[in-house]
């Protein structure tokens, strides 16, 4: 099932400044070979279900190599039957009807 997810992961127990782990989720997602685009609250990220939660979760076990003891993340995702959509289909629509 193709699945759109839009999370943001938050260490803990790490100081304040969180790029470090931030920029080792964005590199895990670009081996995958997924669509994702980082934004300024979290990251964007489309592909199968499996593959979407396998990048997740690959994410949360190389912070905690990291010595990250503690990561708190949030997920929304959403998927559909009646079409294939993609994030930038969802974005161009909505542009589209920007006047």
């Amino acid at each position: 099932m193709h699945v759109i997810v839009d999370f943001t992961v938050v260490p803990i127990g790490v100081g304040v400044s969180l790029s470090e782990y931030i920029a080792a989720c964005e590199r895990i997602l670009q081996a995958t070979g997924l669509t994702y685009e980082l934004h300024a609250n979290g990251t964007n990220v489309e592909g199968e279900w499996e593959d979407v939660f396998a990048a997740i979760q690959r994410c949360h076990e190389t912070l905690h190599s990291m010595g990250v003891p503690r990561i708190h993340t949030d997920i929304k995702l959403g998927t559909r039957t009646d079409r294939d959509q993609k994030m930038a289909d969802k974005v161009s629509s909505v542009k589209g009807k920007i006047v």
